[in-house]
C-alpha cells in the first residue's frame, strides 16, 4: 500500500507552535499585509485563505489593493511605504504578475525580514550563502511534510523536478544546505532533462514541482520511492464543480502500490504552505521588534 501523506496534521502542528509563539512573547501582534492588483483573479481565493489562516493563529491581516490603472511605479511605491511602516511586520505580493510588472524587482523593494515568502533577491541570495532569513514557504512546506513523515533525506539521493526561482531551485538548495541539517544528495531535473528516468534512478524521495499533470508514473519513478507532489494544475472534469479539478504531477492511480508514499493533491503541500507562511510572519515580527535590537 502507498502511504498517504496528508498535509493537515503537519499544518496543525505548525499552527499550534505559531499560536504558542505569539502567546509566549509579549509585544505587538504580528501583522501581515497582502498586496495585490485589485482585480478579480484566482488570487482572490488565496487572499481568503490567507485571511482565515492569519485569524486562526492570532495574526493581524489586511489586504492592500492597487487602484485601477496602477503601474509598476505605483506598486514599488506601495511596497516601499509598507517597508517603512513599523506596524507592518510581513508583506506578501500577488504572483505571478502580468507585464509590465516585474515580480522580482517589486518584491526586492522590501527588506529581507518583511519579504515573508522569502522570494526576493536578498532572501534567495542569503539562502545560497546558507544564512537565510526566510526560505520560500512552498519549499519549507515540502520539507516539513518530509520531516513529519520521516521520509529518507539525510545523506540520501533525493530528486527535485522543476527549477523555478520560487520553488524548485530554493527547495534544492535547502535540501542540500548544511544549515538545514538535511545534507541530502540532490539531483535537480527539469523540462529539458533528456533522460528523466535515469535522472530519477536511485532517488529515495522525489519532490516534484514541474506543474505537469500525470508526469510521474511507474515508468519514471523508482519502485518504493516517496513522492512529495508540489505540482498543481487544473484539468477538465465535467463532474467537478466549475468543470475542472486540481491535480498534481504524480499519476496517483498508477503509482498506488508502487510508490512507498505520496502527498495528495489537493490536501498535501497546500495547507502546509499556508501554515509555514504564518509561522514566518511571527518570525518577521520577532526579527523587527526594536526590543530585540534587531532593527
Amino acid at each position: 500500500m502507498t502511504e498517504r501523506l496528508d498535509g493537515k496534521p503537519v499544518a496543525d502542528a505548525i499552527d499550534s507552535r505559531t499560536r504558542e509563539a505569539i502567546r509566549a512573547r509579549p509585544g505587538p501582534t504580528p501583522a501581515l499585509v497582502s498586496v495585490h492588483r485589485g482585480v478579480e483573479s484566482p488570487f482572490r481565493f488565496y487572499l481568503r485563505r490567507q485571511a482565515r489562516a492569519a485569524e486562526s493563529v492570532g495574526i493581524r491581516f489586511r489586504e492592500s489593493a492597487l487602484p485601477p490603472g496602477a503601474g509598476a511605479a505605483d506598486l514599488a511605491a506601495t511596497l516601499r511605504e509598507l517597508d517603512r511602516d513599523p506596524t507592518t511586520h510581513a508583506v506578501l505580493l500577488e504572483h505571478p504578475l502580468p507585464p509590465p510588472f516585474d515580480f522580482l524587482d517589486a518584491i526586492s523593494e522590501l527588506r529581507a525580514e518583511k519579504d515573508v515568502d522569502g522570494v526576493g533577491a536578498t532572501n534567495l541570495g542569503r539562502l545560497v550563502a546558507q544564512r537565510s532569513v526566510h526560505v520560500p514557504a512552498v519549499a519549507r512546506a515540502a520539507i516539513a511534510i518530509a520531516r513529519h513523515y520521516q521520509l529518507p533525506l539525510e545523506g540520501e539521493r533525493v530528486a527535485v523536478l522543476g527549477r523555478s526561482g520560487t520553488v524548485g531551485l530554493p527547495l534544492a538548495i535547502a535540501l542540500v544546505a548544511r544549515e538545514s541539517g538535511l545534507n541530502a544528495t540532490v539531483i535537480l531535473a527539469h523540462s529539458r532533462t533528456r533522460d528523466l528516468r535515469s535522472a530519477l534512478a536511485g532517488a529515495r524521495t522525489i519532490f516534484s514541482c514541474a506543474g505537469r499533470p500525470g508526469l510521474l508514473d511507474r515508468e519514471l519513478v523508482p519502485k518504493g520511492a516517496a513522492i512529495v507532489d508540489v505540482g498543481l494544475s487544473s484539468v477538465p472534469d465535467p463532474s467537478a464543480r466549475g468543470g475542472a479539478k486540481a491535480v498534481g504531477d504524480a499519476d496517483a492511480a498508477a503509482l498506488d502500490g508502487w510508490a512507498s508514499a505520496l502527498t495528495p493533491v489537493p490536501g498535501g503541500v497546500g495547507p502546509v504552505t499556508v501554515a509555514e507562511l504564518m509561522a514566518s510572519v511571527v518570525r518577521a515580527r520577532d526579527l523587527l521588534d526594536p526590543a530585540r535590537g534587531d532593527r
